[in-house]
């Protein structure tokens, strides 16, 4: 997948809004592909476990879970790594080679939730003074925040 985004990396899914035939098996794919230093940015999936197989490549992921412990791995071509359903998670390559893996998740449509865009472009808008509060920050950098991850949508 074309990986020339801000973010460096592409989510190829394969899920019931895709493939109608998928309708109550429990059970959807995606493919992620990963530039050379690509993230996919911590988020959550409310309905599901993933299970992240990598096909080539490199790449160090963790979650974090509800006791605010990371739990993370650098994995490798051949290798695996769980997400559990609702935890915090993410990928990096930070090799030097592009990667690419098979996510497969117990759910038809489990949902997406990236954490930063959620927070910091719902609409309508989290009020500043809940955000400055909760990451101890100006409103100043509130809108900045909301400005650079507003260009990305």
């Amino acid at each position: 997948g074309a990986t020339n985004n801000t973010q460096g990396s592409v989510v190829t899914g394969a899920n019931v809004e895709m493939i109608p035939g998928l309708n109550t098996l429990g059970v959807s794919l995606a493919r992620i592909d990963y530039a050379p230093g690509g993230l996919n940015p911590p988020h959550t999936h409310p309905r599901a476990t993933e299970i992240v197989f990598v096909l080539y490549g490199e790449l160090d992921v963790g979650f974090i879970t509800t006791a605010n412990v990371l739990v993370s791995k650098h994995i490798v071509a051949g290798e695996v790594f769980v997400f559990p359903r609702g935890l915090v998670h993410f990928q990096k390559n930070n090799g030097y080679m592009p990667t690419a893996v098979i996510a497969a998740f117990n759910s038809q449509l489990a949902g997406t939730q990236s954490i930063a865009v959620t927070l910091f472009t719902s609409s309508p808008p989290v009020p500043d003074n809940v955000l400055t509060k909760a990451f101890q920050m100006g409103t100043k950098e509130v809108t900045k925040i909301r400005a650079k991850l507003s260009a990305m949508k």
